[in-house]
């Protein structure tokens, strides 16, 4: 995205009476740190750092975005580790993330690379797989998806999700979408790197186009595949 083709002025989002002035530099540094010192004590001794440069300017933008998409969620630093092998004990990313309905929506990461900012699905329960199928296989609903997508990868997003490996059972190899068919999730994601507008407020207004443009992906799933009660299979 250009600057030119900004076109939301910059609103005062708030968090606590502070207004999102922008990600420092230093936040994409905690996290290559954090990546060699995942360990309680180097987090702690680093807490402040942590705090200045990623919670709080991730809590303002978080105010600031509310307004236009919906309440916004920053994700907590400390990993589940009762499930897993991994014990380390923070994640060595922050993501801030808009739901529209169960499972979709919209995504804002950081980490050791940088910034990026998508959205979509990150998986989709059995129910909703199905309607994402049938939609995908409907020549109007289908066709709609596919442009969408090759708008947004024109601009520059990756299409993402988990797919099967071949073709889900009973679709035949000559289906329409294809592609698509294959997907058990369904993503975009712009890659950001670390611009020097970050650092300013106008990655505020970044976002907001960035999201505005995904929009279509998300009210597409919206429509067609919709909310669900089911756990993910």
């Amino acid at each position: 995205m250009n600057p030119a083709d900004i076109r939301h002025a910059a609103s005062a989002g708030t968090m606590g009476c502070m207004a999102f002035t922008g990600i420092p530099k230093g936040a994409v540094d905690f996290y290559r740190q954090l990546e060699d010192n995942n360990s309680r004590d180097w987090f702690q001794a680093h807490k402040q750092d942590y705090l200045d440069q990623v919670r709080t300017p991730f809590e303002a933008l978080a105010e600031d975005v509310g307004a236009a998409f919906g309440e916004a969620k920053v994700y907590r630093p400390n990993r589940d580790v009762r499930f897993s092998s991994d014990k380390s004990p923070y994640k060595t990313h922050q993501g801030l993330y808009v739901r529209s309905n169960s499972h979709a929506g919209w995504y804002f990461n950081l980490d050791s690379s940088g910034f990026f900012l998508g959205g979509g699905s990150y998986w989709f329960a059995p129910d909703q797989l199905v309607r994402y199928r049938t939609a995908v296989a409907n020549d109007h609903s289908g066709a709609e998806l596919k442009s969408i997508l090759a708008e947004l990868t024109a601009a520059g997003y990756e299409v993402g999700g988990e797919q099967v490996a071949t073709r889900p059972r009973g679709v035949p190899s000559d289906a329409p979408r294809l592609d698509l068919l294959r997907r058990k999730a369904l993503t975009v994601r712009l890659v950001l790197g670390e611009p020097a507008w970050m650092a300013t407020p106008d990655a505020a207004e970044y976002l907001h186009d960035g999201w505005d443009e995904v929009r279509p992906l998300v009210s597409w799933l919206h429509q067609f595949v919709g909310d669900s009660e089911q756990r993910r299979s």
